[in-house]
Order: structure tokens, then sequence, then C-alpha cells
């Protein structure tokens, strides 16, 4: 198989330092024996849990990578991405799906398999989203997860909050409670 790029060709790369994401070793050792021949260090990251996506093969691989790309700049470094645009609004979503599952008294069971027995219909999904609006700050605070240190509602972010005043204000609580309403009507 003819090789795309000769060796003869001198290649003059935009970056030194590739960061490769992959669980795979092998694939880090082969990646790293190619680029080192064009003068390229290869920075294996394999911390990072990816979903599994469904898609064509570049929707999964765009995917991944934009995923990979926000998840290895940490809150530090997503701070240091915006510092150059002015909007630096974000939102906080939380979202629950709630499911009653197939019970009888609410969709057609039956053991007769029968082309005449009633044919259970999958269950249906409610969702409860809740959302605030806020911006994206230099981290701050000292409770908290994720984005909690960064994350800017109301003039605090949801580290500046303590446990009790997060839990009655965060987008998660108000997706709950929208859930709880619902279930007690």
């Amino acid at each position: 198989m003819p090789a795309l790029i000769s060796s003869s060709v001198t290649l003059k790369p935009k970056l030194s330092t590739l960061t490769f994401v992959t669980s795979n070793a092998d694939k880090i050792r082969e990646v790293t024996a190619i680029c080192k021949e064009y003068g390229i260090r290869v920075e294996p990251i394999q911390s990072i849990d990816l979903p599994e996506l469904q898609g064509s093969i570049e929707e999964v691989a765009r995917e991944k990578c934009r995923q990979a790309a926000l998840a290895s700049l940490g809150l530090d470094g997503l701070n240091r991405l915006l510092a150059g645009h002015v909007d630096k609004s974000a939102a906080a979503v939380c979202t629950f799906a709630f499911s009653w599952g197939q019970f009888q008294d609410q969709y057609p069971y039956s053991n007769d398999q029968s082309a005449s027995a009633p044919k259970a219909e999958p269950p249906e999904v409610f969702l409860f989203q809740g959302r605030n609006e806020g911006r994206i700050v230099p981290e701050r605070g000292e409770y908290g997860f994720a984005f909690d240190p960064i994350f800017e509602y109301e003039g605090k972010t949801y580290s500046e909050l303590r446990p009790e005043s997060k839990n009655r204000t965060s987008d998660r609580f108000k997706g709950l409670i929208k859930f709880l309403d619902w279930l007690a009507n």
C-alpha cells in the first residue's frame, strides 16, 4: 500500500503537541510513533469517560471530539476559552424523565401471545425540566461539584451557596419540584 505522505515530504505542522483521547494503549503507541516522525509530541489522555454515541462515523467522531475538548479544558480552561468573548451567558439545565412503567391497570397485558391479544403500548415518558440562566465566571466558592464554582446565578456561583440554599434555587431543584408537583396532582 502506498504511503499517503512520502517520507521525502517535509511537513511543517501547525502544532507541536497533539492531545489524543483514547483508552486504547495500542492506538496511543501507534499514533505516537507516527507523529514523532513529524516532530509532534503526543499527549495521551485516557481518563475521560465519554458516552457511547450513535450516528454516522463522522457524526460520532465530531461529537466525541467536542465532548473530550470540553471535558479536558477543566473549569479554568473554560474561562480562558471565554476570555475574549463579551457574552459569557450560560444556562444550567436539569431534566428528569419519568415513566409509570407497564402497570396492568394502565396498559393492556395478556399472557395470550395470539394475534388477537391486545398489545402493550410502550410506556409514556414525562419530562420535567428546571433551568437557571446565568453566566460563566472565574472559580468562586467552596461547596458544590462539577461546574458549580464557575456558574453564577443571581450574583453568586452555585459553589458560594450552602447546599441547603442551592437545593432551594438550583435547576435540579426546579426540575424536581415540577416532577413532585405533577406527581401530587
